[in-house]
This record gives structure tokens, sequence and C-alpha cells, in this order.
């Protein structure tokens, strides 16, 4: 893969990075630090990519795992008390579907980002988490299971 095509596709793949993780990191220097640290990482490591086009699937793996290595090294930090940016202004139902992800533990929240809102198929995403279909297809059911009941809840308050 030549630089140029390296960039490029870098570029278009930007907005992705960045909601990727954000289904895993809550502070946007973090999430910014992670995108970077990955696209550095992927390349350098650009000849270990044996298939050109699962370049997609494979850099995802590498956000992921730096994602993972950005949550370890917050964990061993102190941090003072900040207060969160705020985010940009959504409509009240889209607020509350961003909340009830939120709720989801990571692997469901990761399945059903990659697989409902970024489009890839149950067997990519198998690929970038590591784990088997069936396991994919099984987060996404108890994800969607638990969007169900969350979102009932907000709209009826039961």
């Amino acid at each position: 893969m030549s630089n140029e095509e390296f960039a490029r596709r870098i570029g278009a793949l930007k907005p992705v990075l960045f909601r990727v993780c954000r289904t895993q990191l809550a502070r946007p220097a973090d999430r910014e630090d992670a995108v970077q640290e990955a696209i550095l990482r992927a390349w350098e490591r650009l000849d270990t990519l044996r298939e050109p086009r699962y370049f997609e699937t494979w850099l995802i793996r590498i956000l992921i795992n730096e994602c993972h290595n950005v949550q370890r090294r917050g964990k061993r930090l102190v941090l003072a008390e900040v207060p969160p940016e705020p985010e940009p202004p959504r409509e009240d139902r889209s607020r509350e579907l961003t909340d009830a992800l939120a709720a989801l533990d990571e692997g469901m929240r990761l399945c059903v980002e990659l697989h409902y809102i970024e489009g890839y198929s149950v067997k990519e995403v198998s690929a970038m988490l590591g784990i088997g279909e069936s396991a994919v297809k099984l987060r996404l059911h108890r994800g969607r299971k638990k969007l169900r009941a969350l979102l009932s809840e907000e709209v009826f308050g039961e």
C-alpha cells in the first residue's frame, strides 16, 4: 500500500475511528490520543497487513487495543476533578439512545456500535473483536434486548 493510499484510507475512516472510540473512552482528549496512536501503530506495522482489503478491520482492531491501553493508563493516574466537556446539543431522542448505549457493557456496546451504527457484518465484527461469530450474535441479541428495555423505561417511565 502506498503512502497516498494509506493517507486516503485513513482520512476516510477517521469519523468511524472516533465513533468507535466514543464507545470506550469518555474524554475527547483520550479519544484523540487513541486514534492518533492507532494510526501511528498501523503505519509502523503496515507490512504485517496480509490483505489490503481487510485494512478497515485491521485498523479498528488496533484502535480497540489502543483504547484498552488508554483505559489502563488512566487507571494508574490520579486526576484532579475536572468538569466534563459539554457535548454538542442533540435531539432529545438521540440523547436517549446515546445514554442507553452508554449503559451497555463494553462488549455489547462495541458489537452494537460496529454492526448497527457502522454497518460492519457479523463476520467483520468477529474479526475486529477477536471473538466468534456466535458470540457477536449473542451480544447483539442481548444488546438489542437491553436497549429495548432501557428505551421503553425512558419513554414510558416504567
